[in-house]
């Protein structure tokens, strides 16, 4: 058996229990997920997905993947950008956040350029060189091996190809990491308490945020795992980064 261990959280736990443990979070939260993240953002998700979106490049005929792709939000604004011609495949390991989204495309009317495959981000079920681009929002940190993961989602990028990483990140000025430290670890347990039925899941999202890599950190990972001329931008004072690399 697999003695290494990984955070869950700020708990350290058996590698092979971590992927239970955050499908647990995830199930229990799936049907609140949209407003809690209208109200721990304060609407301000919907600005740093748009930009997503912007820097994705995506056009009629691509194939996109977004990989925990939860609700639906880039799902259901890339297959408007694809048309017809083109195809949006929605992947999530969690079969509830799944189909959350599933049900939230169907009732926008999307139509057949969407697929839906639950899966794991360490071993995407998808040939070499399939897509020209691939998000994945708030997600990564939850990954178990995120250096296997994003060597995974390299291996399916074309060459041209664009990764995009949405993920809270660190914040650049001291005062503002206090302010949001205050944020995380009181109030969000308890919005999460009120509104979800679930302080402890905010609570573990909250320290999953602080054990994720920074944003040079994770830079030099993508880079690793092979992608090219890798930058990113901070958003809202580094609270969030969008990390961008090509497949040359």
């Amino acid at each position: 058996m697999d003695k290494r261990t990984t955070h869950f959280g700020y708990q350290d736990v058996p590698v092979e229990e971590k992927a239970a443990r955050v499908a647990d979070v995830f199930h229990s939260v799936a049907s609140r997920y949209d407003l809690m993240n209208d109200l721990m953002s304060f609407g301000v998700h919907r600005l740093w997905k748009r930009i997503t979106l912007e820097r994705a490049g995506v056009r009629p005929g691509h194939k996109v993947l977004d990989i925990a792709g939860g609700t639906g939000d880039l799902a259901l604004k890339f297959s408007r950008l694809v048309g017809p011609e083109g195809k949006v495949v929605l992947a999530d390991i969690n079969a509830s956040m799944l189909g959350v989204g599933r049900d939230k495309l169907i009732d926008h009317g999307v139509g057949g350029n969407v697929e839906f495959v639950q899966a794991n981000a360490e071993c995407l079920p998808f040939p070499d060189n399939t897509f020209d681009c691939i998000t994945i929002a708030f997600g990564l940190r939850n990954v178990t091996d995120k250096d296997k993961a994003l060597a995974s989602m390299a291996r399916i990028l074309k060459p041209g190809g664009r990764l995009l990483v949405l993920e809270f990140s660190k914040p650049s000025n001291p005062m503002l990491t206090k302010a949001y430290d205050e944020y995380s670890f009181r109030l969000l347990p308890k919005m999460g308490e009120l509104v979800a039925g679930d302080s402890e899941s905010y609570r573990y999202l909250a320290e999953s945020i602080r054990m994720h890599p920074d944003q040079e950190t994770l830079k030099g990972m993508m880079e690793s795992a092979g992608l090219e001329r890798v930058e990113y931008t901070n958003l809202t004072g580094g609270i969030v980064a969008l990390h961008r690399g090509i497949k040359l």
